[in-house]
């Protein structure tokens, strides 16, 4: 069966992202009233320019003159001045628009599944949540709104030639409709053309310039900068190729509006011109119903802009919607048996919380597992080490737990409820996770490590700070908590910022935490800070799973767990059962490359 109209116009992607805006509709015809005004005055203006010219060459009386001048003189000065009324609202409505719906967007993401997002380059996430968001705002600006003031104008400006010669309004109103339907079809041909061929490009383009920007002085010792650049340049090129490809009907398209013009003003001269020598039209009406379609095109101009920004604003929807309709997806809760002990509802009579994994297999989406067969409990007061070789799958296993990754086999579970089910603020009241390249904001020290937990107090951001061993450097800042610490932390070391990350780490509320490489970086060479992890010193009553290749502090830890290069389990047990077992003679040999580097 056909679906039907109204159900397919409510879940067309541009339909649904517009009400995303919070458009305010009064503002919206507000807008449109105004820009309506504006255009309007100037087709007046036109016409009754054209009345006074005429009517001055047959050197009437002065007084029959003053109405009209005065008229020129204030469709003159309300032309300017509707106009810009018109842009102070239509953008003040763009604007919010646009700070509604990434708020908006940004709500959902954090709140939705992240298995889409992971899946995503950085250049494709930045232009969704980026240009795609100001494409849509500008839809009600450059797209809507041009529109229904060129349809107000258009039919004004016929009705008024039609007054004076009714076969020259309708040949007004014909000569409208093509340089407003056929000019645009041809840009939208044009535009579609361009970026079917420009989006990959532009994507890669975008891309490429982050990891410029961000990687350069890397690039540079590598060699890798001019490589990167010309392949930078090769895709600009391929943009500008697309362009040149879509010049051709967008140039048909300025062609048709323009000509479109030129036949109303040449049809009003053959239908008037034998009006006038009949008597049924004044000369002073006939330079009225020549004159005006110069005027009424101006509207008319803007339409094939319009389409094209419609065609861009339904593109740029039809990625923001996927990708929110995606993390909004619910996951199908796997069907765990609860433990014995265990309440189900995930809410025990102490308030502990477990994380259990059971033969769980990670992988990133799209790709072969790297993790298998992997059993796990996290609980308060137990804490746990994940050791081996790099690309063995340890990141990808803490992103799994923490449930922004699905589970390619297996299930993870926290209290019974599997963790992909789970609201993002349900996931987070149980676990925390800190991944290895967190981000530090661009802000102070104090809000870096509010981002754990919003209402941490200066005493206890000093405290902690001192804990991870960090006083005397917070004790050298020019202003101390309030120091901002610059774009990615860019003013801090790698051992500070990695402190901070882990200083953060221990102010969140969750009783369960997750550290992906926690003391990477740092000059701690006796493993105080992933001993004050794994002896509860610095995580009293809470559980830990800390990701590291540093075996300096794993003394204190409740297991350790060994991962070889397939990522499958070599062995788990305490350190002393591990450098006693035969199947972790990589962990011995390690642990004993340490012990050297520490005695010399």
């Amino acid at each position: 069966m056909t679906e039907p109209f109204r159900t397919r116009v409510r879940r067309d992607p541009l339909v649904r992202a517009i009400a995303l805006l919070g458009v305010r509709w009064p503002r919206v015809a507000l807008a449109v009233l105004t820009g309506a005004g504006a255009l309007g005055s100037a087709v007046a203006l036109a016409a009754v320019s054209a009345w006074l010219i005429a009517r001055a060459s047959q050197m009437p009386p002065v007084l029959h003159l003053s109405v009209a001048a005065v008229a020129v003189r204030t469709f003159g000065i309300s032309r300017g001045l509707l106009r810009y009324l018109e842009r102070l609202v239509s953008h003040d409505l763009a604007l919010r628009g646009m700070a509604h719906l990434r708020t908006e967007v940004y709500r959902r993401l954090a709140d939705g599944r992240t298995a889409p997002l992971v899946a995503l380059r950085r250049g494709d996430l930045l232009g969704t949540v980026g240009a795609d968001v100001d494409a849509v705002g500008d839809v009600v600006v450059r797209g809507l709104l041009p529109a229904a003031v060129a349809g107000v104008v258009g039919l004004g400006s016929a009705v008024l030639v039609g007054v004076l010669l009714p076969a020259a309004g309708a040949w007004l109103a014909l000569c409208l409709l093509l340089a407003g339907i056929v000019a645009p079809w041809w840009a939208v041909r044009a535009a579609r053309r361009t970026e079917r061929r420009a989006r990959a490009a532009r994507t890669e383009v975008d891309a490429l310039t982050l990891t410029a920007l961000e990687g350069g002085a890397e690039l540079a010792v590598a060699g890798q900068v001019d490589p990167l650049l010309d392949t930078l340049a090769r895709r600009e090129r391929e943009v500008a190729r697309a362009v040149d490809a879509g010049a051709r009907p967008a140039a048909v398209a300025a062609a048709t509006g323009t000509a479109a013009m030129g036949l109303a003003v040449l049809g009003s001269l053959v239908l008037g011109i034998p009006a006038t020598a009949a008597g049924a039209l004044t000369p002073v009406e006939l330079a009225v119903v020549v004159l005006t379609p110069l005027a009424a095109f101006e509207g008319a101009a803007l339409l094939p802009a319009a389409a094209v920004q419609v065609l861009r604003s339904h593109h740029a929807a039809a990625r923001i919607l996927d990708l929110l309709d995606a993390a909004a997806e619910p996951v199908r809760a796997a069907s765990v048996p609860t433990a014995p002990g265990a309440t189900p509802s995930g809410a025990s009579g102490t308030g502990a919380q477990t994380l259990r994994a059971r033969r769980l297999a990670c992988a990133w989406p799209g790709s072969p597992p790297v993790v298998r067969g992997l059993d796990l409990d996290i609980a308060p007061g137990r804490r746990i080490a994940l050791v081996g070789p790099s690309g063995a799958g340890k990141t990808t296993v803490l992103l799994t737990l923490a449930g922004l990754l699905p589970p390619a086999a297996g299930s993870v579970t926290l209290d019974g409820r599997d963790v992909g089910a789970l609201t993002r603020a349900e996931a987070a009241s149980g676990v925390a996770m800190t991944a290895e390249d967190a981000h530090v904001f661009d802000t102070t020290v104090l809000e870096n490590l509010r981002v754990a937990r919003g209402d941490v107090t200066p005493d206890e951001a000093a405290a902690t700070l001192d804990a991870v061993g960090l006083g005397p450097w917070l004790a050298r800042l020019p202003e101390g908590l309030d120091t901002v610490l610059g774009p990615d932390a860019r003013r801090l070391s790698g051992g500070e910022r990695r402190r901070v990350l882990v200083a953060r780490a221990l102010l969140a509320p969750a009783p369960l935490l997750l550290l992906d490489e926690p003391t990477e970086h740092l000059d701690d060479v006796d493993g105080a800070v992933l001993r004050g992890l794994l002896d509860g010193s610095l995580t009293p009553g809470r559980g830990v799973l800390v990701v590291t290749h540093r075996l300096a502090g794993l003394e204190r830890a409740s297991e350790v767990i060994l991962l070889d290069r397939t990522g499958s389990v070599r062995a788990r047990g305490t350190h002393d059962e591990l450098l006693a077992s035969p199947a972790a003679d990589a962990y011995r040999a390690a642990w004993q490359t340490e012990v050297h580097q520490e005695t010399r």
